[in-house]
């Protein structure tokens, strides 16, 4: 895209595919883009949390992304995973991305070190300079055990490069006083599924999201009804989705979503250790809930 600033709608955190033997299954993902696209999702973010990014190796997660690059065809953008908790590996990792045609980076908060706002800062500040594309930072304490305060993300702003945030505190009064304070055209991104429409009506330009690995046309739809001010008809496809939403979480993320996408023959669900298979009685009770929602059949 010709500017990321103009980013918006849903976007899809996109799950990767394994092999029973661990191996990343190329052609199940091909057919997930392909998927996706056809559903009408706007953009895709390959090789974040839901990605499971975290167990690949550095080459097997340029690998997601350049596949995913060229598998969507500039049909959509996609804005691919490039965090870390170590600076300059994840600075690397943000140049190495940038230079796969991806239109953008999303790059989370360092999780374990626990840094202060100064430290947020200057690691943003790297990051960005050695990716010279655009980033947009993820602030998911819940993950990280690092909350990226409003007057961090703030100064993060006025670095050219740094082009939105996606938020996922979900602190709704903390994500308001960005959007407050925000330049005009820094873009704040849903991280929550259930908090979308919230985070819409104070301004944010869409989601990346989860329940669109299953769901994409509707969560589409309903950040389209946000964008043109329909708040009213977004929140019937919210009140469709919740259950799912909230299902998607049953266990850890993907644990859920990936055995979702089973069900609905997308994908196997293989996972990574420490990651698990789905239990049998929660697995039972997200199909009872896809059913539902209307996205498998009974």
């Amino acid at each position: 895209m010709n500017d990321i600033h103009e980013l918006q709608g849903a976007g899809t955190a996109l799950v990767t595919p394994f092999r029973r033997n661990g191996e990343i299954d190329d052609e199940s993902l091909k057919k997930l883009v392909d998927f996706q696209i056809a559903e009408g999702i706007d953009f895709l973010v390959p090789c974040g949390t839901t990605g499971e990014s975290a167990t690949m190796t550095q080459e097997e997660h340029l690998h997601v992304v350049d596949l995913v690059v060229k598998q969507s065809a500039g049909r959509v953008p996609v804005i691919a995973g490039a965090g870390g908790n170590d600076t300059r590996k994840t600075a690397d990792l943000a140049r190495r991305v940038a230079g796969l045609g991806v239109d953008g980076i999303l790059s989370v908060t360092p999780y374990y070190n626990k840094p202060t706002q100064e430290g947020l800062f200057l690691h943003f500040s790297a990051v960005a300079e050695a990716a010279n594309i655009p980033v947009i930072l993820y602030n998911v304490p819940g993950r990280t055990q690092c909350n990226m305060l409003p007057d961090t993300v703030i100064r993060l702003a006025a670095i050219p490069n740094i082009a939105g945030l996606k938020a996922a505190s979900g602190d709704i009064a903390q994500i308001g006083e960005v959007a407050i304070r925000k330049p005009d055209d820094f873009i704040i991104l849903s991280g929550d599924d259930p908090n979308t429409l919230p985070i819409m009506a104070l301004g944010g330009k869409g989601v990346i999201s989860v329940v669109s690995n299953q769901a994409p046309a509707l969560v589409h739809q309903l950040a389209e009804y946000c964008l043109r001010g329909m708040f009213k008809e977004a929140l019937q496809i919210h009140a469709r989705l919740f259950d799912l939403m909230r299902d998607n979480f049953l266990e850890t993320n993907p644990i859920p979503v990936k055995a979702g996408l089973e069900m609905m023959g997308r994908i196997e669900a293989n996972y990574r250790l420490p990651l698990v298979p789905m239990t049998a009685a929660n697995k039972a009770k997200l199909r009872t809930t896809m059913i539902r929602a209307g996205i498998l059949e009974n």
